[in-house]
Parts: structure tokens; C-alpha cells; sequence
């Protein structure tokens, strides 16, 4: 059985079970860590790195939806070494891919969008590193456009933990890491991919998208996935 933990976020104490995260007991009391790969429903990777904390007796950022609570923790989740730090990740997304929001099918409805104005990222310092990389529209339905993908792996964890077809997964190390079906298999040639959609669903940006969508279009038209956790959850 899981236990309670007392401990301080941002100066106010707050009490949590043993088996939460840092970032689970900081949304229970409605305070705002900002993330890009966690998504309610799915296992955390800290893919993303923007939710990291300091905490005190820890030199390192811890990031916050993977790290465990303990007793006695004292954690900061704003500073201006957080701040920097976040702005930096959201710049090194911007210019590891292609991202032109104006074209996007989810411009202004768009998770790192939103984020870079929060952060107030108005400019890049790093050079634009401009990959050609592909785009796969071989699917009946929906297409991937690897030049918005920001590898939060949150349509592999989706298709892997809910669905269960485990269709996507990552190729690649470091900037030519790509999201990729059946092992290299163009989407549309899967042999495991069930249709359903929900990797289009819980994806942050414009990578993953449905044809004939518009741009500035919004995507979700109700809160999905606590729909199909539900789902899964009565199947098991």
C-alpha cells in the first residue's frame, strides 16, 4: 500500500501518496508545470525534459513527472534557471525540425505553440539546422509529417498501452530519430495499424494529422483520451 508523503512545492506544503510524481502531486494542488510528452492516461518517458524542477539538496533538474516524492522535499517548480532552461527546450525543438506554424494544420491549436508563447520564446539564438525529412501520407486516412514531430512518443505509448497494436515505435539516434510504423513500413502498408485514429488524437503538434483537415483547424472535438483509458480499462 502506498503511504503519504509530506512535502513543499513552490513554499506550501502539500501531502502525497508515496507511488505519485512530483508532477502528479503539483497538478492535485493546482500548480501548473508546463509538458509536452506527459499526457493523463499514458506511462512517463520524460521525453520532453520541460517539466523539471529544482529540488533542494539536488544539484541536478530533476524531471518532475518521473521522479517519485519523498519526505521532506522542498521543490521549486518556476526560477529563472527553470525558465531559461524551458525556453531553451522549446527553441532546440523549433530548430532540430521544420516547424512553419503559418502552414500548419495545427497552428494555434498547437501544444508547443502555446507552450513558446507561455515562455515567451520570441526569436532563436541557435542556427536552424532546415532536415529534409519526410512526409507519409500513404494512409487512406491520416498522414505523418515527420518535419513537426517533436519525439514525444505520445502516439507510440498511446498505440502501444491503449490500442494495443503496437505500430509505432522510434528509429534512429538523436536528431535523425524518427517516428516510424512496422519498422520502417510506409503507414499505409501496415499490417498492425487498426485505423482508429488515436495517435492523430493525443499528438501535440502537427506531425500527426487527418487529410483534408484545414490549417488553424482544431483537432480534438472531445476529451479523448480518458475516453479510451475507460475503454481499455472495461476490456481488461
Amino acid at each position: 500500500m502506498s503511504e503519504v508523503r509530506t512535502l513543499q512545492i513552490d513554499g506550501k506544503d502539500v501531502a502525497a501518496r508515496s507511488d505519485q510524481t512530483i508532477l502528479s502531486a503539483a497538478q492535485d494542488n493546482e500548480i501548473g508545470i508546463p509538458t509536452l510528452c506527459h499526457l493523463e492516461g499514458l506511462s512517463d518517458v520524460g521525453a520532453c525534459r520541460l517539466c523539471v524542477v529544482e529540488v533542494e539538496g539536488t544539484p541536478k533538474l530533476l524531471p518532475s513527472c518521473t521522479t517519485r516524492v519523498e519526505e521532506g522535499m522542498k521543490i521549486t517548480t518556476t526560477s529563472e534557471r527553470l525558465v531559461a532552461y524551458r525556453r531553451k527546450m522549446i527553441e532546440m525543438f523549433f530548430v532540430e525540425r521544420n516547424h512553419i506554424c503559418a502552414v500548419c494544420v495545427a497552428n494555434n491549436h498547437c501544444e508547443l505553440q502555446d507552450l513558446a508563447t507561455r515562455l515567451g520564446v520570441d526569436h532563436f539564438d541557435l542556427p536552424l539546422m532546415h532536415p529534409k525529412l519526410p512526409v507519409d501520407a500513404t494512409h487512406e486516412r491520416f498522414a505523418i509529417d515527420h518535419n513537426r514531430c517533436i519525439l514525444c512518443t505520445r502516439c507510440v505509448r498511446v498505440c502501444d498501452e491503449v490500442e494495443q497494436a503496437h505500430t509505432w515505435d522510434v528509429a534512429g539516434r538523436g536528431a535523425e530519430s524518427l517516428i516510424v510504423s512496422d519498422l520502417g513500413t510506409p503507414w499505409g502498408s501496415s499490417t498492425t495499424c487498426t485505423s482508429c485514429g488515436k495517435c492523430v488524437q493525443v499528438c501535440p503538434t502537427g506531425a500527426l494529422f487527418e487529410k483534408g483537415r484545414s490549417v488553424a483547424e482544431p483537432k480534438a472535438r472531445r476529451p479523448y483520451l480518458p475516453y479510451l483509458v475507460r475503454v481499455a480499462e472495461r476490456e481488461q
